[in-house]
Parts: structure tokens; C-alpha cells; sequence
């Protein structure tokens, strides 16, 4: 070849090869159990070692230390270290999964009885008077000082504090590692956007006046904000309708009669009866919400832990990458078959528990009529406390 037509050792980098570097195809997760070693199976809810930084690296080096980099993947890679008796430890994203599962274990608890208590037994006997005794029997187990905070109270919190807290800590490892946006979509729209701005004020020929800074500001910042948080799963979704719709139950039940009595023992049964047969519109709405909420969260949620959800999809697709993808076309469809079936499984135990719940909550005891006498001037006093 020639030097006249030997082709020039430097050049423009060509923007769809940059793209193509960026936009990677991620691997599922395998989803039959069977379909991998036990090894494979591990827990995926454990941290990603942080990335290196250039400063400690250059740091270390001079001073002739490990890098920061080593030291943390020593620190959150426990299985590798242990053979070597070095220190193991854990990341906040493995505590607060664990927080977040075993705090679920004792409301578990606590709403099988209040389950049976507020419907099974009425729909059993058919009488909201027969069934208060049962459920004054039941606050013994669950509402004393001992054993409300600790099936109740710090469940909750801690259930709802970890939820809350695990978006957060991996929303900041989102943005610590893609800027706050998938990896190949976030720079090419950043370079984009900075082209047509550079291109704007070339154009105009002019300072951005105030208005633009405070528009620059404010899109900014709306950015930031909306960026890097992880996908609001259905679980996730419930598990905050569940958590407002619980909280208004136990503020009108617990709390307000609390404050404007200073006594709930005659809070039961009737007293949320009493409440459909004054104000039905907000009672029967409100119950709907809530049990619809709580029987979508607390199945759902069982199934994660059970690892029964993991395989349940009604829209699923075998891509290529996968290691459950046989390239027969039968075996796939088996596969999404499977899937679907899991999807409608879990989705039946989710309509049966609220069918459950519903049957004596909003066929017997919404339908007890209004209590008469000094106790109803007592409830319509509680409730006109807030506003109906």
C-alpha cells in the first residue's frame, strides 16, 4: 500500500459505535431453580463493590498501599475472603433486605388473627354481636403493652424505614455508577442536549437572560430528582397504598378514639359498623382500597420471599442471552407457559385472601346497621372529629 493511500492514524470516533458500546443487553436472571447450580442461586439483594476512584488509586500507589478499590471488594465480596481469613462484612442494601423480611414475619402474625377476629369468625356467625367477644379475646394476645409494639408498632416502622431506605441506597448506587440513567442513553442525550444548546446560543448570539437560567435550573433539578430510582415493582406500588390505607385505619380506630374518649375498649365491630351505616360512600371506598392493597402486598410479598414470585410473569420473553433460552421454540413456549401459570397462581391466592377478608369485613359487619343507645352518641362523637 502506498502512503497515499494509507489511511490516517487519527480520526473522529464514529457516534453509532459509541452507542453501540453503551446500550448493552443485560442478562436475565434465571427463573427456574432446577435450571442453575445452588451456587448460582445466591441471594441477589447483596451490594456491587463501589467503583475505584482515580485519586486513592494514585494515592495508594505512591504510598505503596493496596488500592481502596481491592480493599472494598474484600470487604463486600464475603464468600471470596472467608477461605482466607480475612474480614467479611456486609453492605447496608443485605441489612436492610433482612430487616425488611424478618419485620414481616410479625405483622404476619398479628394480621392472622386480626383476619380472623374481623371476618372469618362473623362471617361464621353471621351476628356482629356474637363476634365482638372474639375479637375483645383477641386484643389480649395483640394489644397489650408488651405485644402491640412488638407485633404491631416497630414492624411497621421497620418494614416501611427499610422499604424506603433500600430505593434510596440503590438509587445512590444508580447515580454513582450511570449518572442517573441507563448506561449509553443518559450521555448521548447529554451530548445531544449540550449540541443543541451550544448550537442555540451561537444562533442568538446573546447572554442567557434570567428567565433562562432559572428554566437551565429548574430542568436540572427536575432531572436529578426524577433520575436513578429503581422500577416501582407491583409489590412496591401496594406496599405504599397498604402503608396510607393502614395508617388512616389505625388513626380512625386506635389513635382518634385515643384522643377524643382517652379509652378505645369500646371500639370494635360495631363501632365500624356503625361508621358504614352513617357515612357508607367513604367506608365502603376506603375498605376496598385498603383490603385490596393489603391482600395484593402481603400475597405478593410472600410469594418474593418463597421465591415463587421471581418466576412469575404474564408478559414474558425468552431473549436470547438467557440461559433458560434452549432455541427451541416449544421449550420457550413451555417456559412462558410456566411463567403465566405462576402469574395466575399467586394472583388467585391474592383474589381468595381478599375474598376472605371481605366476606365478613364488608358482608357482615358493613351491613350490622347502626348501634343504638348512649354508645352511638359516643361513635358519632369520634367521627364527626374528622369532619363527616
Amino acid at each position: 500500500m502506498s502512503s497515499s493511500t494509507r489511511l490516517p492514524l487519527t480520526g473522529n470516533a464514529s457516534q453509532e459505535t459509541f452507542v453501540s458500546l453503551l446500550q448493552l443487553d443485560p442478562m436475565p436472571m434465571p427463573d427456574s431453580p432446577t435450571a442453575t447450580s445452588p451456587a448460582a442461586l445466591a441471594d441477589t439483594d447483596k451490594e456491587l463493590p463501589p467503583l475505584p476512584h482515580d485519586d486513592d488509586k494514585a494515592a495508594d500507589a505512591k504510598a505503596g498501599t493496596p488500592s481502596s478499590h481491592s480493599r472494598s471488594i474484600s470487604r463486600s465480596a464475603p464468600g471470596a475472603t472467608a477461605s482466607a481469613g480475612l474480614h467479611t462484612g456486609y453492605g447496608a442494601v443485605y441489612y436492610l433486605s433482612r430487616i425488611q423480611r424478618y419485620s414481616s414475619y410479625a405483622f404476619t402474625i398479628f394480621t392472622s388473627v386480626h383476619l380472623a377476629t374481623t371476618s372469618l369468625i362473623p362471617l361464621a356467625s353471621r351476628s356482629v354481636p356474637a363476634s365482638e367477644a372474639y375479637l375483645l379475646l383477641a386484643r389480649e394476645i395483640y394489644q397489650t403493652r408488651l405485644s402491640e409494639p412488638l407485633l404491631v408498632a416497630i414492624p411497621i416502622v421497620a418494614h416501611v424505614a427499610a422499604g424506603v431506605g433500600l430505593r434510596l441506597v440503590r438509587r445512590n448506587q444508580n447515580l454513582r455508577r450511570y449518572g442517573g440513567a441507563t448506561p449509553g442513553v443518559f450521555p448521548v442525550s447529554s451530548r445531544k442536549d449540550a449540541t443543541a444548546r451550544s448550537a442555540a446560543h451561537v444562533t442568538k448570539r446573546r447572554d442567557p437572560t434570567w428567565r433562562d437560567k432559572c428554566a437551565n435550573a429548574c430542568t436540572a433539578l427536575g432531572r436529578r430528582i426524577t433520575s436513578g430510582w429503581p422500577p416501582l415493582s407491583f409489590i412496591s406500588a401496594s406496599g405504599y397504598l397498604f402503608t396510607i390505607t393502614l395508617a388512616s385505619h389505625i388513626f380512625v380506630n386506635r389513635l382518634l378514639p385515643l384522643v377524643v374518649e382517652g379509652d378505645s375498649s369500646d371500639i370494635g365491630l360495631a363501632y365500624v359498623a356503625h361508621g358504614f351505616a352513617r357515612h357508607p360512600i367513604m367506608s365502603w371506598a376506603s375498605y376496598l382500597v385498603f383490603l385490596g392493597a393489603a391482600s395484593g402486598h402481603v400475597v405478593w410479598g410472600w410469594a418474593r420471599w418463597l421465591k415463587i414470585a421471581q418466576r412469575a410473569e404474564w408478559t414474558s420473553s425468552i431473549s436470547g442471552s438467557n440461559s433458560d433460552n434452549t432455541g427451541d421454540g416449544v421449550s420457550n413456549k413451555a417456559l412462558r407457559r410456566r411463567r403465566r401459570h405462576t402469574w395466575l397462581a399467586v394472583q388467585g391466592c391474592a383474589l381468595v385472601a381478599f375474598g376472605l377478608w371481605a366476606s365478613g369485613s364488608l358482608i357482615v359487619v358493613a351491613r350490622g346497621g347502626p348501634t343504638k343507645g348512649w354508645v352511638a352518641k359516643i361513635y358519632d362523637g369520634i367521627y364527626s372529629k374528622m369532619g363527616l
